[in-house]
């Protein structure tokens, strides 16, 4: 009822007036989208934004030796004493990849009063803020943070998610993303010879919806699976041709962030595996692009995770999974991985990737709540090149 009375309050506001100007809106203008209805909402509404506090900034010309990073951190949950951990470790940046709060807006309330109090918390965590203070803080979103669980590109309060996850990470009002829909974003640290770029893709505002499953619950099938329907788009065109560009940037490593998993088979829950024309279509577009020194990153899983594919794009292409911070659901996940090297690994945890400049390998590290490193593998730089 309450997302009902909303978007009619919303729609019919519009349908009389410009989404901010009454006085200046056509007689016959009326939106065209649930977005284009509640904008003049918005526009209108008072808040309180939720603000992380002063994040620290990476030096652009400093090389990364060690990037942490990890996903499903509630700050309602106990355990919030691994992000301590992590500062400790004393890594260069630390990548938040998503449910980086759990605010589900299960009351279907357009202000998001779910998403500002969990961002609220978090901000007022004591570990949060040792983190924040001496680590500089990177981070995309994923369903949890977005908005509801498991929704793309048609959850009707996208904008203003956008809106809050922009003002919380305190993301500068001249960067690329407050003037564009959508929170992916690159950069590139170091010198040349020791460049590291890292994309952060945005899996959530413009994914178009999953196939849900006919067996929901059974195992491989657990929510959803791989579609072919010819109008499935994990990223949306723009951020497609955006990608395409960040991919001709000089780097000598490319840390790919995705909020879910690329490589993943063994489960039916959400991953690049439901929509298997855009993971070729991503595929695809590395091998093209000639990019080197690609790896991806990513979470979601409530379990941890190392894969490799050597088939897809000309070099060994290897995926590091961390999950989850302080929600981990089970002791061990034994689900089939035919791309995964070893064992998962599910009790809390946090990702590092470690880069040795000097002898041009990097490390890549899932380290348990202690920081004790539980599964790795280490990858020369110069195999990550096309044959």
């Amino acid at each position: 009822m309450r997302v009902a009375l909303v978007l009619a309050l919303a729609v019919s506001a519009c349908a009389a007036a410009q989404p901010t100007d009454p006085e200046e809106a056509p007689a016959d203008w009326a939106p065209a989208t649930v977005f284009e209805a509640l904008r003049p909402f918005y526009a209108h509404l008072d808040y309180e934004p939720p603000h992380a506090g002063e994040v620290l900034t990476l030096d652009p010309r400093q090389p990364l030796t060690r990037i942490a990073f990890g996903s499903c951190h509630d700050p309602e949950h106990e355990g919030m004493e691994i992000l301590s951990r992590v500062a400790g470790d004393r890594p260069d940046v630390f990548i938040y990849t998503g449910d980086n709060v759990y605010g589900d807006t299960w009351t279907w309330d357009a202000t998001l009063p779910e998403l500002r109090e969990a961002y609220a918390m978090l901000a007022a965590t004591d570990h949060f803020q040792t983190l924040r203070s001496t680590t500089p803080l990177l981070a995309t979103w994923d369903d949890h943070d977005y908005g509801m669980n498991d929704f793309g590109g048609g959850f009707p309060y996208k904008e203003f998610a956008e809106t809050l996850f922009l003002d919380f990470w305190d993301i500068p009002e001249n960067d690329a993303r407050r003037t564009r829909p959508g929170i992916y974003a690159s950069d590139v640290y170091g010198p040349e010879g020791q460049r590291t770029q890292i994309i952060l893709l945005d899996t959530r505002y413009f994914r178009t919806d999953l196939a849900r499953s006919p067996q929901r619950g059974e195992p491989g099938m657990e929510r959803y699976v791989p579609t072919d329907d010819p109008d499935q788009n994990m990223l949306g065109d723009a951020q497609w041709a955006w990608l395409a560009d960040q991919l001709q940037v000089p780097a000598d490593l490319r840390l790919v962030v995705t909020s879910i998993q690329l490589h993943a088979d063994g489960h039916g829950w959400e991953a690049w595996r439901t929509m298997p024309a855009e993971r070729q279509r991503f595929y695809d577009l590395i091998g093209e692009s000639g990019a080197e020194g690609v790896i991806i990153v990513s979470g979601d899983r409530h379990s941890s995770g190392l894969y490799v594919r050597e088939d897809v794009i000309g070099y060994p292409l290897y995926e590091i999974t961390s999950s989850s911070l302080n929600r981990s659901f089970h002791d061990e996940n034994n689900e089939p991985g035919p791309h995964r090297i070893g064992e998962m690994y599910a009790p809390v945890n946090y990702g590092v990737i470690d880069v040795n400049w000097g002898e041009r390998f990097v490390s890549l590290q899932i380290r348990d709540a202690e920081g004790a490193v539980v599964r790795h593998v280490e990858v020369a730089l110069d195999s990550l090149r096309h044959r």
